[in-house]
């Protein structure tokens, strides 16, 4: 006898095939781009919010007029050193030259002075061949003197060349100027001086504050960036001006023609520096 033919039950029908799959799509998350205010820290976003650029554009090619690093300095050389022990050296054959590019590059062990002095001015040469010089720092007393000085050339002085104003002309800058060219202790080119008398009554109340006598240390970038690194072998103050605080400060050119001059107050945070106490005295 045939068999019976069950009937198909739907619902266990549905339950036994499987559902058709959907068509899934494939979604891609782009991460928004952080404002500025993101990129602030939380607890500052209330606190410090950002602000209008408040400053005006300036040209890079005139920065040195606002980091112009020390005051102005007078450069003294004195003679190129002569070929042989025989050879006389003109005491006269001394210059002076003014310069404001220059900064501190170590405290002690030994103290080392950068200085830019290139080929165009006539102490390069001297600076070349002697290897030694004194920097000299005069007072704002002097400042016209000092521009006066670097506008003329050691060239415009010098013995008798047999030209016609040759015996009117100074022999050196020293002379044209009125100063006074002191033996140093430790180099052949001479400390500077304004003050009037000679030995022990020499006196130096106003003019220049300080002397200091160097050595070439380093030459190795005056090829390229008119470099000179200096050692200080001996230095010299003005007592009146620098220990007893009396008469006028420096002054520190402005790269443009113009001077800030050193004011009379001084502030006096030593006690605050606590991390600098190792340079104080």
């Amino acid at each position: 006898m045939p068999a019976k033919k069950r009937k198909a039950n739907p619902a266990r029908a549905a339950s036994t095939h499987e559902a058709p799959k959907s068509k899934r799509t494939k979604t891609t998350l782009t991460q928004p781009k952080p404002s500025e205010t993101d990129t602030i820290p939380s607890s500052q976003k209330q606190s410090n919010p950002i602000m209008k650029n408040p400053f005006t554009p300036y040209p890079p090619s005139k920065v040195y007029r606002l980091i112009e690093p020390g005051p102005v300095l007078l450069v003294s050389t004195g003679p190129p050193p002569s070929p042989s022990s025989d050879s006389h050296q003109d005491p006269n054959d001394i210059n002076l030259m003014t310069i404001g590019f220059h900064m501190m590059l170590q405290h002690s062990s030994p103290p080392l002075i950068a200085v830019c002095i290139g080929p165009w001015d006539a102490t390069y040469a001297r600076l070349k061949a002697s290897r030694e010089c004194v920097l000299a720092v005069p007072s704002v007393d002097m400042a016209e003197v000092a521009v006066d000085i670097g506008n003329c050339s050691a060239d415009d002085f010098g013995p008798d060349d047999g030209s016609s104003n040759s015996n009117t002309r100074a022999k050196n800058k020293y002379e044209r100027f009125g100063l006074k060219a002191v033996p140093a202790r430790k180099v052949g080119a001479p400390l500077v001086a304004t003050g009037a008398g000679t030995g022990e009554d020499s006196e130096e109340k106003e003019g220049i504050i300080a002397n200091v006598e160097c050595v070439v240390e380093d030459d190795t970038m005056v090829e390229r960036y008119n470099l000179w690194v200096l050692k200080v072998v001996a230095a010299w103050v003005n007592e009146d001006r620098m220990v007893n605080g009396h008469g006028t400060g420096m002054f520190h050119h402005r790269g443009d023609g113009t001077f800030r001059v050193d004011g009379e107050k001084v502030l006096d945070l030593r006690e605050r520096m606590v991390k600098w106490r190792m340079f104080q005295d």
